[in-house]
């Protein structure tokens, strides 16, 4: 049975192994001439949606959630190729003013859609549990990410909003949109419930669509909707680290949750002190975009997701033990 377990962790871990080794790639050769938000895309495509199907390989699945999670599973590693392949025929294939980038997006955008129907399942199924909410709403916010994506790929208008708008948007409901309800309803699953829990989950759905309606239409409702969501974030980064000095966790699992919050507030001290440091070395916003981008993707995303991976295969090992 043990071995079992250990085979199905590592063919569910090749996928984020290969997709690690192409980000690599894409983020230090000269080969791949992208825009930065690209290779964040790319990173979410083959490495961020990976662990979050690792987390989600002990949930309890109804038999249509099943299906639905071994074709997710099976689709993955296919559809970030689509989505790297879509990007490479804009920038580097010379052809950014076809519609071949936008068709080959549709790969992406279809397995997102799996995502967010699996979120949605887990919705209906778990029936008022918050946690589950959280965790579903995150899913179904990869599917607009995936969406986003398309409409930049096809470098359509789409109200007062322009294609770099949609991948803007893209991003951010690739990370923050879709990860933060994950991390909060991961949290919800092992914490003793508090009367604050439901409110914190709400304002975590809600905000991720302020900021989204506020890129496009109104800066004073996205300022409130980063507010909000970064309020909510500094909530669930304090909990969790006063959890994990309360609570004997496996070492890996709260090193790497311990990380992910000292990257979520590095991200707040770096933005209190940005007009200090902006006088002092004579910096632009656009000098700490790639310093912000990749604390937050890489240290707080990547590594609470890896976290909380360790955490599960912790708890569900003990489970085993007790048996």
């Amino acid at each position: 049975m043990n071995l079992s377990l250990k085979q199905r962790m590592k063919s569910l871990l090749v996928p984020v192994i290969s997709g690690g080794i192409i980000t690599i790639l894409i983020f230090y050769l000269d080969y791949f001439q992208f825009e930065l938000v690209e290779k964040f895309l790319l990173f979410a495509a083959f490495v961020i949606v990976p662990l979050v199907i690792l987390y989600l390989n002990d949930d309890e699945k109804s038999k249509h959630q099943r299906m639905i999670y071994a074709a997710i599973k099976w689709l993955q590693f296919p559809a970030a190729l689509f989505t790297l392949a879509s990007v490479m025929s804009s920038k580097m294939w010379g052809l950014g003013g076809t519609a071949i980038p936008g068709l080959l997006s549709l790969g992406w955008l279809l397995f997102t859609l799996l995502l967010g129907i699996y979120g949605v399942t887990t919705i209906v199924i778990h029936k008022g549990k918050i946690a589950e909410i959280a965790i579903g709403a995150g899913l179904v916010y990869f599917f607009i990410g995936g969406i986003w994506f398309t409409l930049y790929q096809y470098q359509l208008n789409l109200l007062q909003a322009n294609p770099a708008t949609h991948a803007l948007s893209s991003v951010h409901f690739h990370f923050s949109s879709a990860i933060v309800p994950i991390f909060i309803g991961a949290l919800g699953r092992i914490m003793t419930k508090k009367s604050w829990y439901p409110w914190v989950v709400a304002i975590d759905i809600i905000g991720p669509i302020l900021i989204a309606i506020g890129m496009i239409f109104s800066k004073p409702m996205e300022y409130m909707g980063v507010i909000l969501f970064a309020c909510n974030i500094m909530i669930y980064t304090t909990y969790l680290l006063a959890y994990v000095r309360r609570n004997p966790l496996n070492n890996k699992a709260a090193f790497f949750l311990r990380l992910s919050c000292l990257a979520f507030y590095t991200v707040v001290v770096l933005s209190i002190l940005y007009p200090l440091l902006k006088n002092m070395f004579s910096l632009t916003i656009l000098d700490f975009i790639p310093i912000y981008g990749a604390l937050h993707a890489f240290g707080f995303v990547l590594c609470g997701l890896i976290g909380w991976v360790y955490l599960v295969d912790a708890m569900k090992k003990n489970a085993r033990l007790r048996e």
